[in-house]
């Protein structure tokens, strides 16, 4: 696949759901290089609706392997659940097309090897993973301060996400509760996993317990935990707590800390709000923000200006910084089934 001169990039999105919608279109539709000419989503009606309302001009799908053989087409947006992510990657892969894919990257690790071995074959194509927008506006800062090692070596980490959206249990199962759409992927163990390796490094091994609290949902049974906790070790030396849960009321926002034999460093999720302190100070202080290092929304744009850049620019987060946490996230399911330490090879 070539792009010619003064043509724009056509896209064709596989799984038009409420991220897509929400977070991605706004920007592709902006971008003057851009043209979105067809749409494959659950169903053909569910596809005809979103081009009827978003995207007049494209062209309703009745499944995605019909997208791929549209003529000229450049990009394939992947904005379908785990389950699809592989098939659909390396058929795009095959057929030429650059991608970009929804996080989480795969069902389990197996399936992230081969996407990952896919690329590779296809170097000239790019392939971008959606990155988390946790973390993302103070991400500079923080790794600024820690390389500048204001708080010293860290030793401990300590990481809490909880919400209370799965506490009713007459409620069906959300999609993320379903193993065979979601695959190993429990709550935003994966996203937080990709958030501290890029502060910390490597997660080298864990031990995981999980609790489903209401286990039937209108007759399906859920088997991904609605608790999840991680003892971790990361190739630092330090030492990590992360803890999950779908099934907390009123529980304070996502956070992190991070304890350094200097000082301590905390990260609060919900306002971006960075604060340290070091030994000896009265108290912990607000870290400023300064414009330099602040980190925008703008992945759309990202993705777009790596594929015009014909090889020369390969964005972030890749196939590689996937495989990365999922095979954290691996690991915490092998854990959790034999209930012993799992160590992770790099």
């Amino acid at each position: 696949m070539t792009q010619k001169n003064n043509q724009k990039l056509r896209i064709g999105i596989v799984g038009a759901g409420g991220i897509v919608r929400k977070r991605h279109l706004p920007a592709l539709k902006k971008h003057p290089d851009v043209e979105i000419v067809a749409v494959s989503n659950s169903n053909y009606e569910s596809a005809e609706k979103f081009c009827r309302e978003e995207l007049p001009q494209a062209t309703p799908m009745r499944n995605w392997a019909d997208l791929l053989a549209v003529p000229d087409l450049d990009i394939i947006w992947i904005g379908t659940p785990p389950y699809m992510h592989s098939a659909v990657t390396i058929s795009a892969l095959e057929a030429g097309k650059h991608v970009f894919c929804q996080a989480r990257m795969s069902m389990d690790l197996a399936e992230a090897k081969e996407m990952l071995a896919a690329s590779k074959r296809y170097p000239e194509l790019v392939t971008m993973l959606c990155p988390p927008p946790y973390g993302m506006r103070a991400d500079l800062l923080v790794k600024k301060f820690l390389a500048e090692n204001h708080i010293g070596r860290p030793h401990h980490v300590r990481l809490q996400s909880f919400i209370s959206a799965y506490l009713d249990p007459d409620a069906p199962a959300h999609w993320r509760q379903r193993i065979e759409i979601s695959g190993l992927n429990v709550l935003t163990l994966g996203i937080y996993v990709e958030v501290l390796q890029r502060w910390l490094g490597d997660i080298t091994g864990v031990f995981a317990r999980g609790k489903i609290v209401h286990a039937i949902r209108q007759g399906y049974e859920v088997i991904v935990p609605d608790v999840l906790t991680v003892l971790c070790s990361f190739a630092n030396g330090a030492e990590g707590v992360l803890e999950f849960s779908g099934v907390n009321a009123f529980a304070p926002g996502d956070r992190c800390e991070i304890y350094g034999h200097r000082g301590t460093l905390t990260y609060d999720f919900a306002t971006d709000i960075v604060q340290a302190g070091k030994i000896g100070d009265k108290e912990m202080r607000v870290v400023d923000l300064t414009p330099d290092l602040v980190t925008e929304w703008h992945v759309e744009n990202d993705f777009i200006a790596a594929v015009k850049s014909k090889g020369r620019v390969r964005p972030h987060p890749d196939f590689e910084d996937g495989l990365r946490y999922m095979s954290v996230v691996q690991a915490v399911a092998d854990s959790r089934a034999r209930n012993e330490w799992v160590a992770i090879k790099s």
